[in-house]
């Protein structure tokens, strides 16, 4: 017997999925950061590529966010907080590099940018694009819309 879905060819209906995941602390002391896996999986049109990775820390994502409110007639949401008592000083655990934080951190913006890239509007900017494909974010960039082709 033929399977279902024979007669509808493989063609999944559109779809956008974004993982944040593999947070990696870098530096020592008051240089240290922590950044985060991005992985792409689309196959909307106006995305050039269906599958990509890139690396990017929490100010990346309130870069993108900033970008939007200028540039996009969207409402931004918000990003989780700044965590400011956790960057105090004499504490008994270690701040924000702590792994509870770094993964209440991550499901954050990881809900954050999956809000943002699945709106048609936001899915329009530069910002976006280069936010979730280029390994460097160009803070130089020219603002605009992207075209399908």
């Amino acid at each position: 017997s033929i399977g279902i879905n024979a007669e509808y060819g493989d063609v999944p209906a559109n779809f956008l999925e974004i993982d944040v995941c593999n947070p990696e602390t870098h530096g020592i002391a008051n240089k240290r950061y922590t950044d985060y896996e991005v992985r792409l999986k689309t196959n909307l049109p106006i995305f050039r590529v269906q599958e990509c990775s890139v690396r990017r820390r929490y100010s990346d994502f309130e870069w993108l966010r900033s970008e939007l409110e200028k540039e996009s007639k969207i409402i931004v949401p918000t990003l989780p907080g700044k965590a400011l008592k956790r960057l105090l000083p004499f504490r008994g655990d270690d701040g924000i590099f702590e792994e509870e934080f770094i993964e209440d951190r991550r499901q954050g913006i990881e809900s954050f940018i999956n809000k943002i890239a699945g709106h048609p509007l936001a899915q329009n900017e530069k910002c976006l694009h280069m936010f979730l494909t280029e390994p460097m974010i160009d803070k130089n960039y020219v603002p605009g819309k992207v075209r399908t082709h």
